[in-house]
């Protein structure tokens, strides 16, 4: 079974394969149809509305991921 942490690899793979770019509606679609965990659905949605690099995605995701202490079961992400 994938963990946690693959599953969060899989979405951002999965949301910048065809492009540099994505939009926070992009992030929030493509996280559902992936079923990420609560807390970080909770986190996606938490994310600001614009356009984003996997470089600067991945910035907000890890900064909520570590703010909430949730680092130790999600990891980082880059």
């Amino acid at each position: 079974m994938e963990d946690d942490r693959e599953q969060i690899m899989r979405w951002l793979d999965a949301l910048y394969r065809d492009g540099r770019v994505a939009t926070q509606l992009d992030a929030i679609g493509l996280a559902q149809v992936f079923d990420l965990p609560a807390d970080v659905m909770d986190i996606v949605l938490g994310i600001p509305s614009g356009r984003y690099t996997r470089q600067r995605l991945c910035d907000q995701l890890n900064s909520a991921i570590v703010g909430r202490g949730l680092s130790r079961r999600y990891g980082t992400h880059d």
